[in-house]
């Protein structure tokens, strides 16, 4: 593998990782991977795991995630008439709370011992990893920003075909690499969230994948709010002043190419068994 870039993990340690690419699937990975990877998301900080809203940047995500949640649950409602739902890595269940009030029989896994509390305040009980669900299957499954946290990528991609019902569906949402916002920020891109993210993917290494593994991808869709997200955070990154206005406007490039060349953000992929 080739070196891609360096940068570092800007919410804890600040140590520096490496991005290399990976070649024959198109995608990044992040060396080295530390074997202790719980360390890393021990901050109030790391907001999908403590439903924060002290600072803007809180404010602003809890705001985008409430109407993320409701095109979510409206997205997943097109790819199954049996309200089945597995969620893996469902952070503080807000998603699945949302899916419940929709008529959803709704699962999750979520590994941290904190975001499963704060899940079960809101009536979601969770399970910290696949062993309580390896007897059911589920007829929608979805990872929202999760598969670039999991080690073992073939071994995940396993246990989720598994639980996966014959005709269900697989919704993933990841950084898109290739996006512009990436291309911009570069080593201070905060999508790359190193050593937290231990993936960085394309769409050609998503489809890759899986298909390994009999599933195929049959469409994507964009995040339009990530771009703005993710650079306003990237900013926090970057030399000198803080800009903004800067960041809106990389937010708004980037998605504006990506009605072109299909490269948003983050990207939605929606898979079946093959």
């Amino acid at each position: 593998m080739k070196l891609y870039l360096k940068t570092k993990d800007f919410l804890i340690t600040g140590e520096e990782f490496k991005l290399e690419h990976d070649s024959e699937l198109d995608m990044l990975v992040t060396v080295p991977q530390p074997k202790n990877l719980s360390m890393y998301y021990e901050s109030d900080a790391y907001i999908s795991h403590s439903d924060a809203s002290n600072s803007f940047f809180d404010r602003v995500y809890q705001i985008v995630k409430k109407y993320s949640i409701q095109k979510k649950v409206s997205l997943i409602a097109k790819y199954s008439s049996n309200k089945t739902l597995l969620d893996v890595g469902a952070g503080t269940g807000d998603f699945l709370l949302g899916a419940k009030k929709n008529g959803w029989q709704v699962s999750g896994m979520e590994p941290n011992s904190n975001a499963i509390v704060k899940a079960s305040e809101k009536g979601i009980i969770l399970s910290p990893d696949f062993s309580n669900l390896q007897n059911n299957t589920f007829n929608v499954i979805t990872l929202w920003h999760v598969l670039e946290h999991l080690p073992d990528l073939d071994k995940q991609i396993i246990n989720l075909k598994n639980l996966l019902s014959d005709n269900g569906t697989l919704l993933i949402a990841v950084p898109n690499y290739k996006s512009f916002d990436a291309k911009w920020y570069k080593e201070n891109w905060a999508a790359y969230d190193v050593p937290r993210h231990l993936w960085h993917f394309s769409k050609t290494s998503i489809s890759k994948l899986f298909a390994k593994h009999n599933m195929k991808l049959i469409k994507t869709k964009p995040m339009w709010f990530d771009s703005f997200y993710v650079s306003i955070l990237s900013e926090e990154h970057q030399p000198g002043a803080k800009n903004i206005f800067r960041a809106f406007l990389i937010g708004l490039w980037s998605n504006i190419r990506a009605v072109f060349n299909k490269e948003s953000s983050s990207i939605i992929y929606i898979l079946k068994k093959q």
